[in-house]
């Protein structure tokens, strides 16, 4: 044998060898049935209030020859998040496999090419277009298998689905007949014909492939996963009930969203808080997916519910309820579990529920506690700071207007604030507020930690007169040279009168701020002069709508500040107090 035919002899056997092996890989991924891939059981989830889930799976499940368990469901889990186990004493877990399988599903034939591939070998009546009709036996319908598509382009994926040809062949006493199906028009079972067949399609499939230390592999074992993923959350929102003499009844209930996954009798916990995902929108490539799952508008960070009752800083100022998602559900959900015991993880506090049963697209309401909690009326005047007349000069009309609207009408907002001596935080969430019975307000309840309050808004206290006047008092020029440059000083004066019409004593709290230094006040105000930096009123957030409109020079920001004054007081039914101010800024035209 010389060196060419040895080269010949052994690369024919190595592709030969190569082909054996890929028609193996291919056969054996065609000869999954649908009965052998399980669904691993949910037995815990933690929800957030953001939509994240920790998700834990465990159950006894079925392992095949190889003694591994295949399973159909791939979630789409946080980078990083996915973790796989084995709770079995026998079998240790070795790696956990995912990738795309073609699977042998039965389903049930719709059409005539459907029910002759059902019916090889059966014996039928075929009316063909402009022939009469015949009888014969269904013979086959030629195909192309996953082997074949292969074997004769090895370049491709190793895993094809068949690819099924458009024509039958019948065998009747002349022979074998090839028929186009678009040709039949009708055809007659003889025999009672067959109403399902098999399907091959491909299924993401994860494997969890279990080293058995050299035994015999049991027909089952306990095994787990768990991971975050976005999916399930729970809205939270409070019922405080009032009596008008400082004791409010507040119960607290959650709507859970499940777009995940079906829950059947697990343990479920709420979380108060979020934690930091650093890789949320990265999905594990464990799951074969390459983006997030598209999930309902409720879990979309930009929507208003995702906003509004999350526990991000800026959330926790008050503000009034101007829309809220209301999940929608016609399925009627049993709101038996009650509440097993609630505590403290870290900075998380969490609510335990016993057998939680929700399917996923479902939604439903539980009652999670109530607390008894004191409560305190306090009447609010809070007057912002509005430009300068040398910048309302320079706006247009419907800028004046908006300023005039805003500024030229205050009004004292009555609020209860809600001392939190229960055991676990009040969380951000809209609060339907009553008092015998009867509605009286909707606001928004915000996070208020354990052992401290927070006011809840009520309504606008209409019987409080208040009347605001400010004006120039005295302009100094040339008070002041910066830069070579000359400012003249404006003093102003301030006066805030306010009128109790209430028949009772009511506590105000008054918060005045101007732009430029406070000087004096009157009545015990107590003056907080803001800087220019670290925050303070520089904070982006902290801008009135209107400071756009101006295009405020270098200097302003070297001579002035904000200033602010605080007043806490009781007034008396029928009684009137004046409160003064006095404050300056500098200016340059």
């Amino acid at each position: 044998m010389n060196s060419i035919q040895f080269y010949r002899k052994h690369v024919l056997a190595a592709a030969l060898i190569v082909l054996l092996m890929m028609s193996f890989r291919t056969i054996a991924s065609e000869n999954i049935p649908e009965n052998a891939l399980a669904n691993m059981p949910v037995k815990e989830v933690t929800v957030f209030k953001d939509g994240h889930s920790f998700v834990l799976h465990e159950g006894q499940m079925p392992t095949d020859a190889d003694g591994n368990i295949m399973l159909d469901y791939l979630p789409r889990p946080i980078i990083g998040t996915f973790w796989s186990y084995s709770a079995d004493s026998k079998a240790k877990l070795s790696g956990v496999v995912s990738g795309k399988r073609i699977v042998s599903i039965d389903r049930t034939a719709l059409n005539i090419p459907e029910l002759i591939r059902a019916n090889i070998g059966a014996k039928v009546k075929v009316s063909e277009i402009g022939i009469d009709a015949y009888e014969c036996t269904i013979f086959s319908i030629p195909s192309r298998s996953s082997e074949e598509l292969q074997r004769t382009n090895p370049d491709s994926n190793p895993d094809q689905l068949p690819q099924q040809g458009n024509i039958v062949l019948f065998k009747y006493e002349g022979g074998i007949k090839a028929v186009p199906i678009e040709r039949i028009q009708q055809i007659t079972f003889l025999e009672e014909p067959e109403s399902s067949l098999e399907n091959k399609e491909f299924r993401n499939i994860m494997t969890l492939k279990l080293d058995w230390n050299k035994n015999t592999p049991a027909k089952t074992a306990n095994v787990g996963m768990m991971y975050v993923q976005k999916g399930i959350r729970w809205i939270p929102n409070y019922r405080v009930e009032i009596d008008g003499k400082g004791q409010a009844l507040i119960k607290l209930q959650a709507t859970l969203i499940n777009e995940l996954v079906d829950i059947e009798n697990v343990k479920a916990h709420l979380v108060i808080g979020v934690p930091k995902f650093a890789f949320q929108d990265t999905v594990d490539p464990m799951s074969l997916q390459q983006t997030v799952a598209q999930l309902s508008n409720t879990f979309q960070s930009n929507s208003r519910t995702a906003y509004s009752f999350s526990n991000a800083i800026m959330s926790q100022s008050a503000m009034p309820v101007r829309y809220v998602e209301t999940p929608g559900n016609n399925d009627t959900i049993d709101l038996g579990p009650e509440v097993a015991s609630s505590g403290k993880n870290e900075d998380l506090y969490v609510f335990t529920l016993d057998n939680i049963s929700l399917k996923k697209g479902q939604r439903m309401v539980i009652p999670i506690g109530e607390y008894k909690l004191k409560y305190k009326d306090v009447y609010v005047l809070d007057l912002p700071f509005s430009p300068p007349p040398q910048v309302r000069e320079r706006l247009n009309n419907d800028q004046m207007a908006q300023l005039a609207k805003l500024y030229n009408a205050p009004k004292a907002i009555h609020k209860i604030r809600i001392s939190n001596t229960a055991n676990c935080p009040l969380t951000t969430a809209p609060a339907l507020i009553l008092r015998d019975g009867k509605i009286i307000a909707q606001g928004m309840m915000t996070y208020t930690a354990i052992g401290s309050a927070s006011d809840l808004e009520l309504t606008t206290a209409i019987d409080i007169s208040i009347q605001k006047s400010d004006e120039e008092a005295e302009r100094v020029p040339n008070s002041i040279s910066w830069n070579g440059d000359n400012y003249f000083r404006s003093n102003m004066a301030g006066k805030i009168s306010i009128k109790n019409n209430l028949s009772d004593t009511i506590e105000l709290e008054i918060k005045r701020n101007v732009l430029g230094t406070m000087d004096s006040v009157n009545k015990d105000g107590k003056i907080v002069q803001k800087g220019n930096y670290e925050g303070d009123w520089m904070d982006p957030e902290s801008f009135p709508f209107w400071w756009s409109w101006y295009n405020w020079p270098y200097w302003w920001y070297h001579f002035n500040s904000v200033a602010e004054v605080n007043w806490n007081l009781k007034l008396s039914a029928g009684e009137s107090i004046e409160l003064e101010y006095k404050w300056h800024y500098f200016w340059r035209y």
